[in-house]
This record gives structure tokens, C-alpha cells and sequence, in this order.
């Protein structure tokens, strides 16, 4: 997948429409400094763009894998344009990860808006939760995002609180 061709299109589209949007995911990991592989590149964006969003993909030539009001994920026969996963957010909660992210640099050293690290713990508990096959990679991750300077630990512990999951934040601190 090129990365930087794919992020750039999508996130043109979607900021020529005013749709709120920030990285994900391994590209998110990789600009906070955890490189590591990824083979799809995901994006979390407010639930109005979905319609418009999915439309644009079709053209594009993705085939919609799975569609849910939350979720959507995109396969593209050609390779170069790969895979792509969306959250889509609505209400208190877009507002508050959107009002939070922070510019980095992202594939190609395109301007990105990556959530704050404790909100991308919460969003890979909110996935563990939902599928426990992911538990190996994105405790990992939870636990690299825990180590950068000024995450708030009592915040990602209350995310794994909320979703009944607070075993597995001690787990992390052990």
C-alpha cells in the first residue's frame, strides 16, 4: 500500500467537505514512534462523512468488506491502494477527540491530526473488546503509548474500566 498516495486522497476529500478526520492506528503509532508493520491504514472520522465518504471510496474503485454505523472497512483490488478502516464518531465524543488531536507528520511528510495517545488506548480498548484476537498487538501498543511523556495513566486505566476490561490494564502495569 503507498501509504502517503492513500492518506492524501482521503484526506483531501474529506477536508474539501469540512469532515473532521485524524490517523489511526499503525500510521498513528509510527508518528508518535513506534514504527512497526501495518497493512491498512486507519482513519477515525465524524459519522456525517459515512454517506459521502463510502461514495467517494466507491469511485475510487474500494469494495465495502463491512458497514455499520460505527464502522466501515475498504478493500481495493490494486494493491498500492490496499486496505482502509474507518471509525466513524458522532456527538460529545467527536467533539472531544477532534478538539484534542495534535499535528504531526505523517506517510511522505504529509500534515496528519493524530488523536491525543490516550484517546487511541481507548479506541484499541473499545476493539479488544468488540475482538480479543486483537488483544497481543494492542496491548502492545497501549503499553508504548503509556510510556510517552505526559499521558495521563489514570485516564486510559478508566478506559479499561468502562469497558470492563480493568484487569487487563493491571496486566500492563505488572
Amino acid at each position: 500500500m503507498d501509504f502517503g498516495t492513500v492518506l492524501d486522497a482521503v484526506s483531501r476529500f474529506l477536508d474539501e467537505r469540512g469532515y473532521r478526520h485524524a490517523v489511526i492506528g499503525g500510521v498513528a503509532l509510527a508518528a508518535y514512534g513506534l514504527p512497526r508493520t501495518t497493512v491498512d491504514l486507519d482513519l477515525v472520522v465524524e459519522s456525517s462523512a459515512q454517506e459521502d465518504l463510502i461514495g467517494f471510496l466507491d469511485a475510487m474503485g474500494y469494495h465495502t468488506l463491512h458497514r455499520s454505523t460505527g464502522y466501515s472497512n475498504h478493500r481495493h483490488s490494486d494493491l498500492r491502494w490496499g486496505n482502509i478502516d474507518f471509525v466513524y464518531l458522532k456527538g460529545e465524543t467527536a467533539d472531544e477527540i477532534f478538539s484534542e488531536c495534535r499535528r504531526a507528520r505523517g506517510p511522505r511528510d504529509l500534515p496528519v491530526l493524530l488523536p491525543k495517545p490516550e484517546h487511541l488506548a481507548a479506541l484499541k480498548v473499545v476493539a479488544m473488546k468488540n475482538d480479543p484476537s486483537r488483544s497481543f498487538q494492542d496491548m502492545a501498543d497501549i503499553r508504548f503509548l503509556l510510556t510517552l511523556p505526559g499521558v495521563d495513566e489514570r485516564e486510559v486505566r478508566g478506559y479499561f474500566e468502562d469497558q470492563g476490561m480493568g484487569d487487563r490494564f493491571e496486566e500492563l502495569r505488572k
